[in-house]
């Protein structure tokens, strides 16, 4: 029975969802997704077109991630929410780890994530996913473009999404626990773009800077300044 509700939420992502979307097209041979909602920021590219050639719900919200998500959720039917960014594409066959999870019992409050890759075979693309996967199991902190996984029920007892600018993943996985989420045995690769857009170093430094700005207390709308 259909019971999951795919949130993804965008802003002027046509592009990316071009490459996002074909492996959620499996989802209809096993009959477990109940719908896919765009939670929209105000696009003006072609990403409403490609939201209804997909056959997706749209929901209208004010920019920002946070809001975003969190209108999504709130327009979401579905028992079981999956939100993912609208430049990562799961791996074929994800669904089966999925559908595992949704039919452990103990996993109603418990939240799933993917392994984090980019679409980059180079030395230094390699060398960010070690250093993610690290960042995962020391301390708990898969970031949003690994998908988040959660029951309908764990996600309002947790009270969702903040409607931060920034931050707004670690914020929430710290509220579910490093003992409460579950490797879902899956890849998300995410588009390279922005890395080779920016530096690989540099915007690995400059994620860490927000990350420790976050945990030091600085309020988010000041460090989406700096994170431009």
């Amino acid at each position: 029975m259909a019971e999951l509700s795919i949130i993804i939420p965008t802003l002027n992502a046509g592009t990316g969802l071009q490459r996002s979307l074909p492996p959620l097209a499996e989802f209809d041979s096993v009959n477990l997704v109940h719908e896919v909602i765009f939670a929209d920021g105000g696009s003006t590219d072609e990403t409403l077109e490609v939201a209804e050639a997909a056959g997706a719900n749209v929901v209208i919200s004010e920019r920002g991630r946070g809001l975003q998500l969190g209108a999504g959720a709130k327009a979401a039917t579905g028992r079981w929410l999956l939100f993912l960014h609208a430049d990562t594409s799961l791996d074929p066959r994800w669904y089966e780890a999925v559908w595992s999870f949704l039919h452990e019992p103990d996993n109603d409050r418990r939240a799933g994530y993917f392994r984090f890759k980019l679409d980059d075979k180079r030395k230094r693309a390699k060398l960010l996913e070690r250093f993610v996967a690290l960042r995962v199991r020391l301390f708990g902190l898969p970031y949003g473009d690994q998908g988040l996984l959660i029951s309908r029920s764990f996600y309002n007892e947790l009270g969702g999404y903040r409607a931060i600018p920034l931050m707004e993943d670690v914020d929430f996985v710290r509220r579910i626990g490093r003992t409460r989420l579950v490797h879902l045995g899956r890849n998300a690769v995410t588009s390279a773009e922005r890395y080779e857009r920016d530096g690989y170093v540099r915007r690995s430094v400059r994620n860490f800077f927000c990350l420790s700005a976050f945990f030091f207390g600085v309020p988010p709308r000041l460090i989406a300044k700096f994170y431009g």
